[in-house]
């Protein structure tokens, strides 16, 4: 049995899922945020250092861990590994970028589109056949552009969009959002450093510069205590009048009656939701009767945006221990 150490800020049911996929040959010692003093008198009996979204590793507990062979980070940010640490001690660090956390990069940019381009409407408008004119037939010199005059159509090119909870999935929506050349503001609780904001080309702001600032709002946010319900009617009052507000965090931390009433005012242009507060919505949701109406902008999808998800997934947590301990090559390796 190969001893691995497993830190992660995840709660049980991730932790549940990452240890039912986890190798039979290693001995994993699963640890959620756990002080410095506890990683300091674990990691030296250790073979393998698994971290996901678990803090600094720095060069006292790599000189720590004399038996240490890998440092696994689950995902693309490695700016908190001691890298020339690593390399010193001999020691390999490979980061891997996690298809789930890239998926719901993803739908945030398809939120972000969908409203800004309100496509739900412009469906919408198509599917009223008949009531816009009398169809003619399309030519080099003839085609019936904006044919509804609609207004307010817009995207994101050279927009500026916040992002609210950064952690992995956040550095995966700013690599996307450079092809629309938008500048991204960020908020979380630890600013990064400054090579980390260089390197994704973000800018730290506190809450109230960012929502002040942004035409499109992307919460990322987890739910803790100190975050439930706390994206409420002060939190859209401050935002910039028009701009656009999606969710792809964790449930019950948006005020869901404060959201539609930013919606119905007009101060809000948009908004897309992906978790809430109560889950499946119950079918007397306000939330569906306003959606029903396309012309609202307003986009919901049922908590999808990672994905199908299996236990199998998790299996490629341990794909570079298990490449190391055949002798084959390792993947995103760094140090």
């Amino acid at each position: 049995m190969h001893p691995t150490l497993f830190l992660t800020s995840r709660g049980e049911r991730h932790q549940q899922e990452a240890l039912a996929a986890a190798p039979r040959e290693l001995d994993i010692t699963l640890r959620r945020d756990p002080s410095r003093g506890e990683i300091l008198r674990l990691v030296p009996q250790m073979e393998f250092l698994i971290s996901e979204r678990a803090g600094v590793i720095d060069a006292e507990m790599i000189a720590a861990a004399r038996n240490l062979k890998l440092i696994q980070r689950l995902g693309s940010q490695t700016w908190d590994i001691d890298l020339d640490a690593a390399r010193h001690g001999g020691i390999a660090v490979c980061c891997l970028p996690v298809t789930t956390c890239q998926l719901v990069a993803e739908h945030i940019v398809l939120q972000l589109l969908t409203t800004a381009k309100r496509a739900r409407e412009l469906m919408q408008v198509v599917v009223d056949a008949g009531n816009w004119g009398t169809p003619q037939r399309c030519t080099e010199d003839y085609f019936a552009y904006n044919w509804s005059q609609r207004e307010n159509i817009s995207g994101l090119r050279q927009s500026t969009v916040g992002i609210l909870g950064f952690g992995e999935i956040g550095a995966e929506v700013a690599r996307r959002l450079r092809a629309f050349d938008c500048a991204v503001l960020y908020n979380k609780r630890h600013r990064l450093p400054a090579h980390a904001e260089a390197d994704l080309e973000i800018t730290y702001a506190t809450q109230a510069d960012l929502l002040a600032q942004s035409d499109f709002v992307c919460s990322l946010l987890p739910l803790f205590p100190e975050t439930e319900q706390t994206i409420n009617a002060n939190f859209f009052a401050a935002m910039k009048r028009g701009a656009i507000f999606a969710h792809c965090g964790a449930g019950a931390i948006v005020d869901e009656t404060a959201l539609l009433d930013a919606l119905r005012s007009g101060h809000l242009a948009g908004a897309a939701l992906d978790g809430y507060t109560y889950e499946p919505l119950p079918p007397d949701h306000p939330l569906l009767a306003l959606a029903r109406d396309p012309m609202q902008n307003l986009m919901l999808t049922p908590h999808i945006a990672a994905g199908t998800l299996t236990v199998q997934r998790r299996a490629g947590d341990y794909a570079n221990i298990v490449a190391l301990l055949e002798g084959k090559p390792l993947k995103y390796q760094l140090a």
